[in-house]
């Protein structure tokens, strides 16, 4: 019997969810499944349709990995999942749902989605930018840069369309002026939810 890793394991998960099925394609009248959203990708250089981006390979490598799965849980609530494969060894990074897809640069991505907006302007303060609003998954990878990350909330990511998981500089900062602020982005992952 051959064992395999909790990141592999979690990898084949999200590739067998995003596989098409006979279910699948077969139209159905009415479905009480919860609402998920998966994407899976190997980090290269921009190109238009690429879904997996990195902006800096000395931290995010190409031919990097990462895989990404939400689903909506009993009670209205959400868990989000992130497997990342090939990243800098022993190291800190943030992550968020942001409300762009990836494109030429990390600002593409756009702002953090937040389940409760920020007014116009406000920017750094908990009250918006904190763990329960937003979607943070920071990880720290282990001696091969791999990591395996979660995070769950009160959050309709549906509403937030094509958007992206982005990797930051650093673990993300809660105090007041600087709340959410994580340091560059290093790379992106497109998900559609």
């Amino acid at each position: 019997m051959r064992r395999i890793s909790t990141l592999s394991a979690l990898v084949l998960a999200v590739l067998t969810a995003a596989a098409p099925t006979a279910a699948a394609a077969q139209p159905a009248e009415k479905t009480d499944q919860p609402a998920s959203a998966h994407s899976y990708g190997s980090f290269d250089h921009y190109e238009s349709g690429t879904t997996a981006v990195t902006y800096d390979p000395s931290a995010v490598p190409v031919g990097a990995t990462a895989g990404f799965l939400s689903r909506e849980l009993p009670g209205e609530h959400t868990g989000v999942t992130a497997a990342l494969r090939g990243l800098r060894p022993d190291r800190d990074y943030g992550a968020h749902v942001h409300t762009e897809p990836c494109g030429r640069t990390g600002s593409a991505a756009g702002p953090h989605f937040q389940q409760e907006e920020a007014p116009e302007g406000v920017s750094g303060d908990p009250a918006y930018a904190n763990p329960h609003n937003e979607v943070w998954l920071d990880f720290h990878t282990d001696e091969a840069g791999n990591a395996v990350t979660a995070s769950f909330g009160d959050w309709d990511l549906e509403r937030a369309g094509k958007a992206s998981m982005v990797i930051h500089e650093h673990h993300t900062r809660t105090a007041p002026g600087e709340a959410g602020e994580a340091g560059d982005r290093l790379g992106c992952l497109t998900v559609e939810f």
